[in-house]
């Protein structure tokens, strides 16, 4: 006995609309894809060009390339690119560590906890994260200023570290929460205090949370140009981003090396993104289906 297929017109057309409107988002992707890319293939292209092709082709390939912008940049009698690097690196690498420390004890804690305190904590911390950066920067200065830590690298981080930390409690929060609690309750039996339960057993295993945060973090913090400008100002240095700015003179401006010092400013954070991206989407999805 056989029996014959009904076909549906209604998904028939359902299925030739769908097939004849796939191209769209392939076009889409791929002009996102452009526009995001245009950027990065300027500075790429007028690195090796002199300050000449540049104003008169910036968009040309750089034929015959040249890397007279990057040894300007590097021989610079001033070291204006080699003292915004050792600040960079100093403000980047303390702020990440005293961020992710505290952050990831306090969302280990407002995960486990269930009272009324964890939860105003909570909604503290939201509303910090929903003040822009510029809003809040002449309270911070004045903050700084009275304790005496304006124009100081302590001064930059502890601003970083009062701005950035909910965003981290918030993403070991989220993870935490799929850890088993039985862990930490078996350390407790083997005489482990809190503190030590947490930082031997429960923070190795918020490895993808940290990944993310560190990531996150670097490149807000390697990037920011403001704070730096403000906070630390001419007398306390530089860093890698407010030197590009520097390098630019108020009635003229090299071309050749503010495209140089561009491309070695982003440098060292691409290579660390690139080192810790194996963990990032997991660290930003591991709390999303567990609460």
């Amino acid at each position: 006995m056989s029996t014959k297929a009904k076909t549906n017109p209604d998904l028939n057309a359902s299925v030739n609309r769908g097939g004849s409107r796939a191209w769209i988002r392939p076009v889409v992707a791929l002009l996102a894809g452009l526009l995001f890319f245009l950027p990065i293939y300027l500075v790429l292209v007028n690195v090796f060009k002199d300050g000449s092709a540049i104003v008169s082709n910036p968009v040309g390939l750089p034929v015959p390339p040249t890397l007279d912008n990057i040894q300007s940049v590097l021989s610079r009698p001033d070291h204006l690119f080699w003292y915004g690097l050792v600040n960079s690196t100093e403000v980047t690498v303390i702020s990440i560590l005293v961020i992710t420390a505290i952050s990831a004890m306090l969302g280990h804690y407002l995960a486990r906890s269930t009272g009324v305190l964890s939860k105003v904590i909570m909604v503290v911390l939201l509303c910090g994260l929903m003040v822009p950066p510029a809003v809040i920067l002449t309270p911070i200065t004045e903050v700084l200023r009275a304790l005496g830590l304006m124009s100081s690298v302590p001064g930059l981080v502890l601003a970083y570290v009062g701005y950035y930390m909910p965003f981290g409690v918030f993403v070991f929060a989220g993870f935490a929460k799929t850890i088993p609690r039985e862990l930490e309750e078996a350390a407790a039996i083997d005489g482990a205090g809190a503190f030590r339960a947490f930082w031997q057993v429960v923070f190795p295993l918020m490895r993808p949370a940290s990944a993310s945060v560190v990531i996150f973090l670097g490149v807000w913090i390697w990037n920011d140009f403001l704070n730096p400008l403000i906070v630390l100002g001419p007398a306390a240095g530089t860093t890698v981003t407010v030197g590009i700015y520097r390098a630019i003179g108020e009635h003229q401006a090299d071309f050749g090396s503010v495209f140089a010092f561009m491309f070695l400013a982003t440098l060292p954070i691409l290579v660390f993104y690139l080192a810790f991206q194996k963990q990032f989407v997991k660290g930003l999805t591991g709390g999303a289906t567990k609460g």
